[in-house]
Parts: structure tokens; sequence; C-alpha cells
């Protein structure tokens, strides 16, 4: 594999660091700097002429991540590189993927204008907020889902009787696909949101209690909603709650929510963003084993189908 390097930038180096480890090669070196004024500036350190470059980056705030991306890609670019392939394991500005309102920026789209404007070939991910942002791209996307690790390491627990639940009615299809490989029944949190990061639990579909009930979601950001729907599902007599999270924003004091809620027993997230700091009810599940995998075979040309494959 000589002529594929990865490079990262410095959102999320853990997990660039494992993906590396898994195939067996060094990162490339690349120096990233900020000046006394806040700008950016970003070097590789090593020849890429001709080289097949895969670039990890997370793009969650601050927007100097997506800058940051931006110049990796213009740089490799710039140094003749044969192929760049950006790995962006949390989307950022995903959930602004529609105009729900008047003169509101459309800035996922935006967002995927500006990568393919600094010169990616493709690109990889992991769990969009929605799937059809894959439509905002005009170069190859190829849409990843964590489930497939979070199940292996939910098969080690004893979830019966189970119930998996969805926060909301977005929340349905991935929940049929825990539903469907883990068995159990379906039940739907019904909510409506006041405002921006505020949610009121209005019913719940399907029976709970006695049951162990795992709550699945894409992300959590402020902790709010996903406290609140747990707590709902613990007041319907559900004996213990399991979250699984793909995307653990974690923004204000939504850690702190967390670790004193009555209603979570246990929270499986992934390291598709770094954890600000461990607590007892958090469980980290790597994605690294499957990005890796998706890495190889993109550089193969092989099929990765095996690996976004969810149950519908």
């Amino acid at each position: 594999m000589q002529d594929l390097k990865i490079a990262s930038g410095r959102s999320n180096l853990p997990l660039a660091t494992k993906i590396a480890k898994n195939l067996d090669i060094e990162l490339t070196p690349t120096s990233i700097r900020n000046f006394s004024d806040g700008e950016i500036w970003v070097k590789f350190e090593e020849n890429i002429r001709g080289i097949d470059v895969f670039i990890i980056q997370s793009t969650i705030s601050p927007s100097d991540n997506i800058m940051e991306l931006l110049m990796l890609i213009d740089a490799a670019r710039r140094a003749s590189a044969k192929r760049i392939t950006v790995v962006i394991p949390y989307f950022g500005y995903a959930r602004q993927d529609r105009k729900d309102q008047p003169r509101v920026s459309l800035t996922a789209k935006l967002v995927a204008n500006l990568i393919e404007t600094a010169g990616a070939d493709r690109m990889i991910t992991v769990d969009l907020h929605s799937s059809q942002i894959q439509g905002f791209f005009d170069i190859p996307v190829d849409h990843l889902y964590a489930s497939i690790v979070l199940m292996k390491e939910l098969k080690y627990i004893d979830l019966e009787p189970l119930a998996v639940a969805a926060p909301d009615v977005g929340g349905v299809k991935t929940a049929r696909s825990y539903n469907n490989k883990l068995g159990g029944s379906l039940v739907l949190v019904d909510k409506r949101r006041p405002e921006h990061n505020e949610a009121e639990i209005t019913t719940i579909v399907g029976d709970v209690a006695g049951k162990n009930v795992l709550l699945v979601d894409d992300m959590i950001d402020t902790g709010s909603t996903f406290i609140k729907c747990a707590e709902a599902l613990k007041e319907r007599g559900a004996a213990k709650l399991y979250g699984v999270v793909v995307h653990p924003i974690f923004s204000g004091n939504a850690l702190d929510m967390i670790e004193q809620s009555e209603g979570l027993d246990t929270l499986f997230i992934t390291d598709t963003i770094p954890l600000k700091r461990k607590i007892n009810k958090i469980k980290v599940v790597s994605v690294s084993d499957l990005i890796a995998e998706a890495i190889i075979r993109t550089y193969d040309n092989r099929s990765i189908s095996t690996l976004f494959e969810i149950e519908r």
C-alpha cells in the first residue's frame, strides 16, 4: 500500500490514529497551526504526488474544523494527489438540510459545495442525520452505519424482554433496524419542538412496562430531549433504559445531565466525536474497524455495500 496515505485534521486525532493502526500504517505527518489572529495554516510533510489520500476530519463545532478540512483538501490537490477521499465520521450542519422556515440557509448543501469545490473526489461518512444529504453531493458518497458495531456490543447484554424505542418519527427506520436484529417490540416517542434544542414529550406509542428499553438516536446535542424521552419511558414502567447514540456532541451541560439522570442506566456511544470526559454511564464503542475496512475497500476499488446496509 505504498500509494495509500491517511492524514488527519485536529478534530479527532484519536480515531484517526486507531484507523491507521488497524490498517497497519502510520498517519501521514501534517503541520497544522493557528496564527495569532486565528488564521489556520496547513502543510503535508511528506510527498503525496500520485498518492491515494484519505483525509479524516469530523466537522464538529467550531467551524474552524470545516475550514481545516477544506485547506487539507486544497493542499492535497495542489500537491498532485491522485485521488482525495474525505472521511468525515461526523458531518456537521447536517440538521440544516431543508428550508423549514423562510430566509434560512440550506447549510448542509453549502458544506457539500465547499467540500467539492476544495477538490475532494469522494466522501465516506457515518450516520448522516438524514440520508438524503447524499444527494447534495455530485461526488460519490459512502454512507456507513455505526449500528453494525453497536449491535455487536449489545449482544453481550441480556436485554430480554426488549422494546426498541425511537425518540421521534425520523428515528423509526433506525429503531426498526435494531428491532429486526435484536427482537422485541417497537415503541415510538412522539415529541414536539417549541424551540431549537427544546422538546416536549406528548405521546408514547407502545408498551414498555416491565421491559428493557433500547432508546436509539443518531446524536445527542444538549441531552435534554434524550433524557426527557428516557425519563418518560421509565415513568411508563420500563425496567432498564439503555441509550444508543452514534454522535456524542454533548454541548453545554449534557454530560452532567446524563450522569445525574435517574431514567438512563447506560448509554452506548461511538468515537466519531471525541468524548470530552469519561463518566460511568457511558460506554464508548469504536468505529475505527468499520472506517478502516471502508478505506481499504475504497483503495482496492472493491464494493463496500455490506458496510452500509441497514434493515428497511
